[in-house]
């Protein structure tokens, strides 16, 4: 209804349509007046708005959600894997999303699915980064067969990668045995694969996941030799516990109430690997009153990357147990806004 109408109901409730017009001007005055409050607090909004926006360009790198933060609600089924790129962009106000094939496993090839994921992301101008893939077998797998087996379950997600528009997926290197003789089974493992998706022009990454590969100087070892451009890492600032307690089951609320063993320095790991990063995982646990993260160091951690020249994406990847997910992704999204000015 336009504001002229608005005005004639009013004045017809007031009955000064048979009263006369005398009380016209200050009840016009009065639709003037919070017509203009109303306009000021639209612009606030937007000034707002736009100072958010101001803030993310001079970032020295790009905000990407990755859907691991959202780990509880899918698993419990309270959410749905095709309104990931909605809530990453209504909610949070992300653009960049990092997808995780446990959500739409049996997917990989149904290219109806994937349609339907890449319209409802083109739709809203979210852009598919990667996706992190797991229990698809280790790169670093002494066994031969069982090697080469792991890196043929990952072509269908490399293939899945180019038709989203993402830049690369994320593999595991880690294996059993020696840790000179798994990282030449990684190092062979990534190379095949690499130079499959050398193919679809995606990138085949490695995340510091736990065992052998949170050991910076093991894995960064490995991108040295299989040597190739499209092979490189993706450094998570939290995985960084070599050996853990063992869960009592295979689920993620067993795993989350482990504890780490042995772990690597993460900052001397973060070093190590960002010479070959192409993403970054901005793991977050817990927050003190003022936002900072209480169990990573992020000033001192995001000039590690800075000073690394990373200008690519840092994937949001709540994964604490005080905050909902929603608070947890929030609460990164305004440290890695207050601490990663240019």
């Amino acid at each position: 209804m336009s504001n002229m109408n608005n005005r004639r109901q009013f004045l017809r409730q007031m009955g000064l349509y048979t009263m006369g017009m005398g009380m016209l001007p200050a009840v016009l005055a009065a639709c003037n007046e919070g017509k203009s409050t109303r306009s000021k607090e639209e612009a606030d909004s937007s000034h707002a708005s736009k100072g958010a926006e101001a803030a993310a360009k001079e970032l020295f790198f790009k905000i990407s959600l990755a859907e691991w933060s959202f780990h509880k609600a899918l698993f419990a089924g309270k959410m749905n894997h095709l309104d990931f790129a909605s809530r990453a962009k209504n909610e949070f106000g992300i653009e960049g999303i990092e997808y995780v094939n446990q959500f739409f496993k049996d997917k990989a090839k149904d290219q109806t699915y994937l349609a339907e994921m890449k319209k409802r992301a083109d739709d809203l101008g979210v852009r598919s980064v990667l996706i992190m893939c797991d229990g698809e077998g280790e790169m670093g797998d002494l066994d031969v067969k069982k090697r080469m087996k792991a890196v043929e379950n990952h072509y269908k997600w490399i293939e899945a990668a180019k038709f989203l528009g993402c830049h690369s997926i994320r593999v595991n290197a880690a294996g059993e045995g020696d840790p000179a003789e798994v990282a030449k089974a990684a190092a062979d493992g990534l190379t095949k694969l690499a130079t499959f998706g050398k193919d679809h022009d995606i990138g085949v990454i490695v995340e510091n996941h736990g065992g052998m590969s949170s050991n910076g100087k093991w894995l960064s070892s490995i991108m040295k030799t299989v040597n190739m451009p499209n092979c490189g890492t993706l450094p998570d600032l939290g995985n960084f516990c070599i050996k853990r307690s063992k869960p009592e089951n295979n689920t993620p609320e067993a795993w989350a109430k482990t504890t780490c063993i042995e772990e690597y320095d993460r900052y001397q790991g973060v070093s190590e690997l960002m010479p070959f990063a192409k993403g970054v995982s901005a793991k977050t646990y817990d927050f003190d009153a003022s936002g900072n993260e209480v169990t990573i160091d992020y000033q001192r951690i995001l000039k590690i990357v800075k000073d690394a020249g990373f200008t690519g994406f840092m994937g949001i990847e709540y994964e604490g147990e005080k905050l909902s997910e929603e608070e947890g992704i929030k609460k990164t999204k305004e440290l890695l806004l207050k601490l990663g000015g240019k």
